[in-house]
């Protein structure tokens, strides 16, 4: 059953044709991963869905009768004023107002009116049969347990849930956001990038939920894990055009490999065929002058039709324009960074516990644990921010230390692109546009402030800076979380080549798997160290 249809979809924001002639059938059951290039307009076309944005003349959003969206943004806006658990249970306000009414139901059985007529007796013993089927439907007296236990299973600690969300983060207030979806179980979830900021626990949950929902899931995401553990189909929006394949990931790749090689044989074979046709209608055509012969202009010109009615293959696209990232690094001291009986405690919380670990040169680490295990507390000691309570953290004498923050808080946000980049290059404006444009910013875009930037392009600009710091040690905290799969896979090659040492924080497995040789993981406030990347690291867990 064809749940929403999209027919000959055109959108464009300002100056800029986002997409055209786009057609798309969300079918009842599907799970879809929905990728594309940071740009490309997969949120444009969520809002389209949702009726925040209108198709251009001609075309058509339709839905079936009842079918019923959740849409989670990548920025959900709630009242900061409420808790998380308050923000999460209001997400079904039904549920409350079943309670009231089966209050007012079973009073009303003690009414004497009601007891002694036996007509308005039945009429409300129906009503309270009817109204605790719907309410034991939402979890009955267990609904807040349950909105409680899924805010957990996503990664929010038990000490947030009563925390108001002007405190918590960007990434706990989608946690609660995607909570108040699941909690109404739309019959279509339409999911903006909910993966982002959730730890390794977090996005096991979340793939679970996706697999399981009885609806029919849409999900924004670039990682390339989840979108292998719980899709049925990709669907890529790939310069302003959407095509679907059936699978996950990784058979999506496959496919589309093939289809570019088919598509390249077709378009020679049909080039070869043009050029053939082209020399014809051109000879036809002078022999048509110097013969004076009308059969031979009649030929060129039939020939020339058909070529005209010929429906052209367009020349596959394999290697787009990509971010051009190169870090070069140099060989330093052999022992980088060494940490000795490190302890770091907050108030009577035990954080970190007596840490020995060395870190040689050229190695590719991993560090991995639970929101909250201590991971961002171990970076800033690294880099000098925060003191432990006992031990010691040595950084080799030959070693320049450069950082990629989670949140881009190595960003002036009030500085321009261009700024940022002639300030850390000591370099001119040309010069400083030029290397700019390796890292796909737009002339425009060179002028403007930091803070206008969305997330994928602060993620480029910080890359780029680390380029231009030439570090050979890279702390790098959550390095893939804005950019896009394929400035993902570039970084991933960077790394492969770069010639100096990384510790880097992520949840993203595919990338661990493609870049690390071993992890630590912060387990009960110590390192553990497992070789290997996640999948690895999975084995060595028993799955």
């Amino acid at each position: 059953m064809v749940q929403i249809q999209l027919a000959n979809i055109a959108l464009v924001l300002g100056a800029k044709r986002i997409f055209e002639n786009l057609n798309w059938e969300i079918q009842r059951g599907q799970k879809i991963g929905f990728i594309g290039a940071n740009g490309a307009g997969k949120s444009s076309l969520f809002k389209m869905i949702e009726g925040e944005y209108s198709p251009e003349m001609g075309g058509i959003v339709a839905r079936a009768r009842g079918i019923t969206t959740g849409y989670l943004t990548q920025h959900p806006e709630f009242d900061l004023t409420f808790t998380a658990l308050e923000t999460a249970l209001a997400g079904n306000p039904r549920a409350n107002e079943i309670r009231a009414e089966l209050e007012r139901v079973e009073n009303s059985l003690g009414d004497e009116e009601i007891y002694s007529d036996e007509k308005k007796l039945q009429r409300a013993l129906e009503l309270q049969h009817k109204l605790l089927e719907e309410y034991n439907a939402l979890g009955g007296d267990g609904y807040p347990a349950r909105v409680r236990e899924l805010l957990l299973g996503l990664g929010l600690a038990s000490s947030e849930l009563n925390k108001t969300l002007s405190v918590l983060s960007g990434g706990q207030k989608k946690l609660v956001g995607l909570a108040r979806l699941l909690i109404l179980r739309p019959d279509i979830l339409l999911l903006d990038e909910p993966d982002n900021h959730l730890d390794l626990p977090g996005k096991l949950y979340l793939e679970k939920l996706i697999r399981e929902y009885e609806g029919t899931v849409v999900i924004i995401s670039h990682d390339r894990y989840l979108l292998d553990a719980c899709v049925t189909h990709i669907a890529e929006l790939e310069d302003g055009k959407l095509n679907l394949f059936e699978g996950d990931y990784a058979s999506y790749i496959a496919d589309k490999e093939m289809r570019l090689a088919r598509q390249e044989e077709l378009f020679r074979a049909q080039q070869h065929e043009i050029t053939r046709m082209q020399i014809a209608i051109k000879r036809f055509a002078i022999w048509g002058k110097i013969y004076d012969n009308e059969k031979f202009a009649a030929k060129a010109k039939t020939m020339q039709k058909r070529l005209d009615k010929m429906d052209k293959i367009e020349k596959p696209v394999a290697d787009r324009k990509r971010m051009d990232l190169r870090l070069s690094g140099w060989r330093g001291s052999d022992k980088v960074l060494e940490l000795a009986g490190v302890a770091k405690s907050f108030g009577a919380k035990r954080i970190l516990t007596d840490l020995n670990e060395t870190i040689w040169h050229g190695e590719r680490v991993g560090l991995i644990g639970a929101n909250g295990a201590g991971k961002s507390v171990l970076l800033r000691m690294i880099l000098g921010q925060e003191n432990p309570d006992a031990g010691e953290i040595k950084i080799g004498p030959s070693v320049s230390i450069g950082h990629y923050a989670q949140e881009h808080e190595t960003l002036d946000f009030d500085q321009t692109v261009l700024d940022a980049v002639r300030y850390a290059g000591e370099m001119s404006e040309s010069k400083a546009t030029a290397f700019l444009l390796h890292y796909l910013f737009t002339y425009k875009q060179t002028t403007q402030k930091i803070r206008e930037l969305s997330g994928g392009e602060r993620s480029r600009l910080q890359l780029a800076l680390l380029v231009l710091s030439g570090a050979n040690f890279l702390l790098l905290d959550e390095p893939t979380n804005n950019l896009d799969i394929a400035s993902a896979e570039v970084l991933e090659q960077a790394l492969e080549d770069f010639v100096g040492t990384t510790l880097i924080i992520s949840h993203d497995r595919y990338f661990l798997d493609r870049v690390v040789e071993r992890l630590l993981v912060i387990e009960d406030g110590q390192l553990v160290e497992y070789q290997g990347g996640y999948s690895d690291y999975l084995a060595a867990r028993g799955g």
